[in-house]
């Protein structure tokens, strides 16, 4: 007899939209009248980028942020046509179908005669911001070179191969603290940049600086856009500040059900490397997710909820797999059996993904952004 399978997902990561239009309006009406930049680089964060950008825009965002130009491609076939600018780029590149597609590009230097080649090779001027490296030095063009490439891409606009719509830099450390003046000197060098496009007879339509700490912390920089990532997921940027102290609601919650009970002896050791054991008679749960999955290995320790009680990660966490030890009468089988929902965090436990950041000596980013493709995304829509 052939056995029968169910659509019932094992594992799984539910997205609530409505969470994600608070997040948008919330930020909206904090830096009005500037615009919001949805970023939705990485697959949106892990949420899905396509269902992430929908929502976004019908919600208040006005353009949307990827770092590769395939991501921004995806939204184009996707349908999406809202202002998209994608900045990180490498030889391979695809700026012929950026270019096509509307597809607003990030300039830091010399790629910006590929663009330009692009443009000629499409016969559609390149929409292009160009960026300067005010400290934090990824990319964008460091101050010595900003003149030389205002001059060039001041020559290609007046050619009409392209067209500088805006001027950008990132911060180092806007989510510090204590690191006020790094912000005020990356400002004052991005502004003396600024002043030098427009000698250049360069128009800078759209200046965008503030990434989420900043928008969040520093009103001086919303300018003319922010660019809102990880605030837009309902996730704090801040250590001493909490998402619900910002007036945002996490977008993601990750679950899954208990997959085996038993019984175990004092003294038995737990999973690789018998990094816990046993301290009495107990039952272990066994929660079916792993560093496969997205979940950090090293997260020991970080906290469980099962079925309304909460429990603490027992031992090392495997490639698919990590045990919770239920504290309970070895002969108890009735606490967390087989089936009973499980949550590691989200909005039925409570649990933030700072927790488990905590855990693993991470940041919240990277919880969220890890999990991985096996576990289907489930898209609670905007009501």
């Amino acid at each position: 007899m052939a056995t029968s399978w169910t659509a019932t997902s094992e594992r799984w990561v539910t997205i609530d939209h409505s969470a994600l239009a608070h997040n948008i309006d919330t930020i909206a009406r904090w830096v009005k009248p500037a615009q919001v930049m949805a970023v939705v680089k990485a697959d949106g964060y892990g949420h899905g980028a396509v269902e992430i950008a929908q929502t976004a825009v019908a919600a208040g965002a006005t353009w949307l942020g990827t770092a590769h130009v395939r991501e921004a491609l995806a939204l184009r076939e996707a349908g999406i046509t809202a202002p998209l600018v994608a900045w990180l780029h490498t030889i391979s590149t695809p700026f012929e179908a950026a270019v096509a597609h509307n597809i607003d590009l990030g300039v830091s230097g010399p790629e910006i005669e590929s663009v330009a080649d692009a443009a000629r090779a499409t016969d559609l001027p390149a929409r292009i911001h160009l960026k300067i490296d005010t400290g934090l030095s990824r990319n964008g063009a460091v101050p010595e070179e900003w003149d030389a490439l205002c001059r060039r891409a001041s020559e290609l606009q007046q050619s009409g191969v392209v067209r500088v719509v805006g001027v950008f830099t990132h911060f180092a450390v806007a989510d510090d603290p204590v690191g006020e003046s790094d912000v005020d000197e990356q400002l004052r060098v991005y502004h003396e940049a600024v002043d030098t496009a427009r000698k250049h007879g360069l128009t800078v339509d759209v200046r965008h600086v503030a990434n989420s700490p900043a928008l969040l912390s520093r009103p001086d920089t919303h300018l003319d856009m922010v660019r809102a990532g990880v605030a837009i997921y309902g996730l704090s940027p801040f250590p001493d500040r909490t998402a619900e102290d910002l007036g945002l609601r996490p977008v993601m919650s990750f679950g899954t059900t208990v997959a085996h009970n038993k019984p175990a002896d004092e003294g038995t050791g737990v999973s690789y490397g018998y990094s816990y054991r046993v301290e009495k008679p107990t039952r272990l749960a066994l929660i079916p997710c792993g560093y496969a999955d997205g979940v950090p290995r090293i997260a020991e320790g970080a906290p469980v909820w099962i079925d309304g009680e909460y429990y603490r990660v027992t031992g090392r966490i495997a490639m698919d797999q990590f045990v919770v030890d239920l504290h309970t009468d070895r002969a108890d089988d009735s606490t967390a059996p087989v089936g009973t929902t499980v949550e590691l965090f989200g909005s039925k436990s409570g649990i933030p993904s700072d927790a488990w950041a905590q855990a693993s000596g991470s940041i919240n980013y990277e919880i969220v952004t890890r999990i991985g493709a096996r576990v289907p995304r489930i898209h609670q829509q905007w009501v």
